[in-house]
């Protein structure tokens, strides 16, 4: 059971969250319990790091990121005491855990560490002993000894790993919301939530936009198999239903074979603050490419649509491809100093776009699917500036200001506000 920030915000909310977890120990399951720091003190940690210099009279940040995860990590530290006193004072067995003390390993990339192995004997043996283990999420040991964060999202993905690890029956991530929707149920009413999920389904919906659970954490579930449930914290842990392991309310995230009707399309996602930039008329020759991507792949800009026009005669070509918008001047000043190895005439970006994705492993097997996209936007007067494709997802580059009636004409056109 893996427990947010919303879910944890503050002591009621933390004794609500044990009434959770006293359920499901009631109902005799072994159970094991993810945390993370109560909402808005991560950010508070971060921004005590972050002010150091400015209190020495210095705008450079000059902090070790071994440090930087000391404190940060102690956020989840104290979640995890408090859930476990709560669970003591209801007569539940139970003690908290670092992720040192397990110990989860990771790599030694301090402040987004990547977990390479988790040892669960130790947490399997006290389960069976009937103790609940309450784990600090976000952290781990690095193999300099040391406190390792995991990044943001990272009790997510620290949650799946220890399902992983100890072999359990599901991970349930506890959140905010109810389960996995449609779309954004806050940009169209007539969203549903979803009963189940492809692992694929869901990597693409959580990697285009939409916010329900980070994208390492489905990695992970996916790479181990592991069936994950997205619920909410805040319905009553009482409600008839809750305790129903076989069929609680919520969404299921699991291998396509568990599904068995396909819908053609799950899900509609977007993301906003696209940013796209155009080369003009570069040299059509090998190596090209090479010379765009390769300098800002070193920047750590993160590129995503790519599309290449041919001109008639083959010697020039153009470049589109887009990027987050708050990287858009890093890319620019990048490319400006890679101009004479790259040989183009002229840069040109543009900020304020969307990203809207058309998501369902149905797609696999059924024609026309973009084409019914594309006829309905063009419809609602919506040009398209980029596409691209894969075996399960359709994304469109479009302008910001028709963002909502693009998401709210894909979720009708593909009958997805129908029950």
């Amino acid at each position: 059971m893996k427990f947010g920030g919303t879910s944890v915000a503050d002591l009621d909310r933390i004794h609500n969250v044990a009434r959770h977890v006293k359920r499901e120990v009631d109902a005799g399951h072994e159970v094991a319990v993810v945390v993370s720091a109560m909402s808005g003190k991560t950010n508070e940690l971060v921004g005590w790091v972050d002010n150091m210099p400015k209190v020495a009279g210095s705008n450079a940040p000059f902090y070790d990121a071994r440090e930087y995860d000391a404190v940060v990590a102690s956020g989840e530290q104290v979640t995890s005491g408090l859930l476990a006193i709560a669970l003591q004072s209801k007569g539940v067995n139970a003690r908290s855990w670092q992720g040192w003390q397990i110990p989860i390993r990771t790599d030694n990339a301090h402040g987004a560490a990547r977990i390479l192995d988790i040892d669960g004997s130790d947490i399997i043996r006290r389960m069976g002993e009937g103790q609940v283990a309450v784990v600090a999420g976000f952290q781990g040991l690095g193999p300099d000894n040391r406190l390792a964060t995991l990044g943001r999202g990272g009790s997510d993905t620290s949650a799946v790993a220890i399902a992983a690890a100890v072999k359990a029956d599901r991970c349930d991530i506890y959140t905010d919301v109810d389960g996995v929707y449609t779309t954004d149920p806050r940009v169209e009413p007539k969203a549903r939530r979803l009963k189940k999920i492809a692992f694929e389904e869901m990597l693409e919906m959580a990697s285009l936009g939409a916010k329900v659970l980070q994208v390492r954490s489905v990695e992970l579930a996916m790479v181990h198999k592991v069936r994950t449930f997205v619920r909410s914290s805040f319905e009553d842990p009482d409600a008839p239903g809750m305790g129903d392991l076989l069929n609680p309310p919520g969404t299921l995230i699991c291998d396509e074979d568990e599904i068995v009707e396909q819908e053609v399309v799950t899900g509609i996602a977007y993301a906003k603050d696209e940013a796209q930039i155009s080369l003009r008329r570069l040299a059509d020759r090998p190596g090209v490419s090479a010379a765009i991507f390769g300098p800002l792949a070193e920047a750590h800009i993160n590129v995503d649509m790519i599309v290449q026009n041919i001109s008639e005669d083959g010697s020039k070509t153009d470049m589109t491809f887009t990027v987050p918008s708050g990287d858009v001047n890093k890319a620019l000043k990048v490319l400006s100093e890679s101009k004479e190895t790259i040989g183009y005439d002229v840069v040109q970006s543009e900020s304020g776009l969307v990203k809207v994705s058309v998501i369902g492993i149905g797609m696999r097997s059924h024609a026309g699917v973009a084409a019914s996209a594309f006829r309905a936007l063009a419809e609602k007067g919506i040009n398209i500036k980029a596409i691209t494709t894969s075996e399960i997802k359709i994304s469109i580059l479009i302008d910001g200001p028709y963002a909502e009636l693009a998401v709210r004409t894909l979720h009708s056109v593909y009958g997805l506000d129908k029950s």
